[in-house]
């Protein structure tokens, strides 16, 4: 079990007795249950509801890596109760007592509640790296430019995540100065570099600008990912005719539930690690708001079901509306979805992140997706790559590149990210009640359990 991360929030509380009241008498309660499941962690999390806090919950358990198999969810009121059912990375149970101890610290502390910044359980800004948001339109070869470019202004790349979709890309890249080892602050460098970066992510027939930006590093990196692509749009489709004959792609469907008053969103994919945090992120940051919803994963597919409205109050009625949702849903769970092949490198460092790169580049392979960290003396870096064609990598390839760089620590994985085709449709209204009144339930006993 990886270490719990350490994410540090600035709080906006009132210091008045009244405020330190209303906090003491509904703070949250968390119970981690490893007896009530035979094969899962039982989380049950009970607290004052607040827009966006199921996406803060969801982040906490995503970010120590663990899988959600399944969950409940009611927050219809001013409470909310959430029953989460998750496993590790191997698929055990959680068993780690300083993993418990930071699930429960994380999830009843005060920082969840009360953040100052909406967006964020994030991270505060670092004088040890400046933090670079890059969005524009994708290509081969682009982060091996981009790399370049960062290395002629003596920039290194401690940590990046890159996203690709549908001809977009976004990144988040953390970088030092090589020289001081800080964050770069000088604001003529900084405006330089942002004039090179955005030459490079420029494309000749784009209508939609480049875009460069020194963020304050407030607001969670993936999170950050979702909503850079969603400014950019890449929900909407190049090559309609062609995904729409795609089985292939995660199903979405949006209906009302008139006698209720709520809209109903249906989705059907892959199971994978993250799923549920990229919905509800897409969800939350659209300002709807989930009453009830259900969460299951059956041999590798996944079912989710949620009751929503708008922030204020109303269900989704235009069909214009509808339709851009489900754009937005199945586009949420492409983006980490890669069709790529998944490369692993470890080693200790010996070779650049743009050598590495250009020699993936030179060798016909574009970077659909990457997560970096090249923090002290060793390297963990992920890329999911393809052919330039988009047609599977030649193994044979793989070998050559190992060979042209002497590495061999470059593993070539299983993606377990490749779409399949979904599951069979289930009955809506049956799955809400009989999870409604099974979340109430549990609900109750977890009451009881605290009187």
């Amino acid at each position: 079990m990886a270490t719990p991360p350490r994410f540090e929030v600035e709080l906006e509380v009132d210091d008045d007795e009244f405020s330190k009241l209303i906090r003491w008498t509904n703070s949250p309660r968390v119970v981690v249950d490893n007896d009530s499941c035979s094969d899962a962690t039982v989380i049950r999390v009970d607290c004052v509801n607040k827009h966006g806090i199921l996406l803060q919950v969801v982040q906490v358990l995503t970010d120590l890596n663990l899988f959600i198999r399944k969950a409940y969810i009611t927050s219809d009121g001013s409470w909310f109760m959430d029953v989460f059912y998750v496993t590790d990375r191997d698929g055990r149970k959680v068993l780690d007592k300083e993993v418990i101890s930071y699930i429960k610290k994380s999830l009843e502390s005060d920082d969840l509640f009360f953040p100052k910044l909406r967006n964020s359980v994030g991270i505060t800004p670092s004088n040890k790296h400046t933090l670079i948001e890059l969005a524009g339109s994708d290509r081969p070869g682009l982060l091996s430019e981009i790399c370049a470019v960062l290395a002629n202004q003596s920039c290194h790349v401690a940590k990046a995540e890159l996203w690709t979709h549908n001809s977009r890309v976004a990144a988040v890249l953390h970088v030092t100065d090589e020289s001081t080892k800080g964050a770069i602050e000088d604001p003529q460098r900084l405006s330089m570099i942002k004039e090179r970066v955005c030459n490079v992510l420029r494309g000749d027939n784009d209508p939609r600008a480049a875009r460069m930006i020194v963020s304050m590093g407030l607001t969670h990196p993936e999170r950050r990912l979702h909503q850079m692509m969603f400014d950019d749009r890449d929900y909407e489709r190049v090559v309609a005719k062609e995904v729409a004959q795609d089985e292939s792609r995660p199903k979405v469907t949006v209906t009302n539930c008139l006698e209720r008053e709520y809209t109903v969103v249906i989705l059907r994919s892959r199971d994978r690690r993250k799923l549920l945090f990229d919905t509800v992120c897409t969800l939350t940051d659209m300002q709807y708001v989930v009453y009830h919803g259900t969460v299951s994963s059956d041999e590798d597919e996944a079912y989710q079901e949620y009751y929503i409205r708008n922030a204020d109050g109303l269900p989704v009625s235009e069909e214009v509306e509808q339709r851009h949702l489900i754009q937005c849903l199945e586009a949420a769970i492409e983006r980490r979805s890669s069709e790529g092949l998944a490369l692993e490198l470890r080693e200790d460092g010996k070779f650049s992140l743009p050598e590495i790169t250009r020699v993936f580049c030179e060798n016909g392979l574009t970077i659909r997706r990457a997560e970096i960290s090249r923090e002290g003396a060793q390297v963990a870096d992920n890329f999911y790559v393809s052919e330039t064609s988009g047609s599977p990598v030649d193994p044979n390839k793989i070998d050559l590149i190992r060979r042209q760089l002497g590495l061999t620590n470059l593993t070539a994985k299983q993606n377990t990210l490749q779409p399949s085709n979904p599951p069979e449709v289930v009955s809506t209204v049956s799955l809400f009640f009989a999870n409604l009144f099974r979340v109430s339930f549990q609900s109750f006993r977890l009451i009881r359990s605290y009187s």
